[in-house]
């Protein structure tokens, strides 16, 4: 069980990195905000429901159940936003940019395991551990989604595969 100052603790040791996963979950800095700050709301609302043995990957289940839910929404009312740059380089020029996109559409075109599984592992740089426990499942299930994921992007872009 938490006390409101160890979640306080959290949100200062990992606010940020949560914010960075939400960022490239949702695509946009004012969502991720948003649903931050909903992370948290839910965290002091259940931190006395279970005993909290790794608080960091509770944070990135939470954040993750609040960013699926923010993307139904969206799906719900029919906007249409695109996903956010995922550490690629700044492009030279108008092929890169499509290219960037192209990325960007793949990604979020994945099923939710697959998506969440690359960008806890390839982009947070959670061990696949600390991904299965997000996830809720296991370290072979996380890998494997990864490992589909990467698979998809490689099939979306063979000439980048070899």
């Amino acid at each position: 069980m938490a006390r409101p100052d160890q979640v306080e603790a959290w949100a200062d040791k990992h606010g940020k990195e949560i914010h960075a996963y939400l960022w490239r979950m949702l695509g946009d800095a004012q969502d991720a905000d948003d649903a931050l700050q909903e992370t948290f709301l839910r965290v002091l609302r259940h931190r006395r429901a279970v005993p909290i043995l790794e608080p960091r990957a509770w944070l990135y289940a939470i954040a993750g159940n609040v960013a699926r839910s923010q993307l139904r929404r969206r799906r719900t009312e029919g906007e249409r936003r695109a996903m956010p740059d995922i550490d690629v380089a700044a492009p030279d020029g108008v092929h890169e940019m499509d290219r960037v996109d192209a990325v960007r559409r793949v990604v979020a075109s994945l099923p939710s395991k697959q998506r969440q599984a690359l960008v806890l592992r390839r982009y947070q740089g959670l061990s696949y551990d600390e991904v299965a426990r997000v996830l809720g499942g296991s370290a072979q299930a996380a890998r494997a989604n990864v490992y589909q994921a990467v698979l998809k992007l490689k099939k979306a872009f063979p000439e980048e595969a070899r």
